[in-house]
């Protein structure tokens, strides 16, 4: 007569100073697991609070670039607007050309160091500069 009662599980596990029962037994089980691959995948705190300070960096220097890019074509174009002016004795007009000129030259390398506008040489398919098909890697 024995043999006919079912066994009966014990009611529950104590895991962690508690009692849990056997269905949640499984779960609490598979959670601390979960947790401690999530423990060795998170970065440590220190890692996140360079990667937010590195950022921060990065934008700040990809917008000195781009002012520097825009400011330097300005610039380049005065001076030869100026120069022509004093060598041909065309007092304002090369000034005020080339000033224009330096100014479009300027608005374009912005937008080519942003990625706005493709390099010349890429050719038509948008192909960044050296990836053309003539260029190969490991020829040097």
């Amino acid at each position: 007569m024995a043999a006919d009662k079912p066994t009966r599980a014990p009611a529950g596990d104590k895991q962690g100073g508690r009692v849990v029962s056997k269905p949640n037994a499984d779960l609490e089980q598979r959670r601390r697991a979960l947790e401690e691959a999530l423990a060795q995948r998170a970065p440590s705190g220190d890692a996140a609070d360079e990667g937010r300070q590195e950022g921060a960096g990065t934008g700040i220097a990809a917008a000195l670039k781009l002012s520097s890019e825009f400011v330097a074509g300005i610039l380049v174009g005065a001076g030869l607007g100026y120069l022509l002016d004093q060598v041909a004795g065309t007092s304002p007009w090369g000034l005020i050309v080339f000033l224009l000129l330096g100014f479009a030259a300027g608005v374009l390398n912005v937008l080519r160091a942003a990625g706005k506008v493709a390099h010349p040489a890429a050719g038509k398919r948008g192909e960044r500069l050296g990836d053309g098909p003539g260029s190969q890697e490991g020829d040097d």
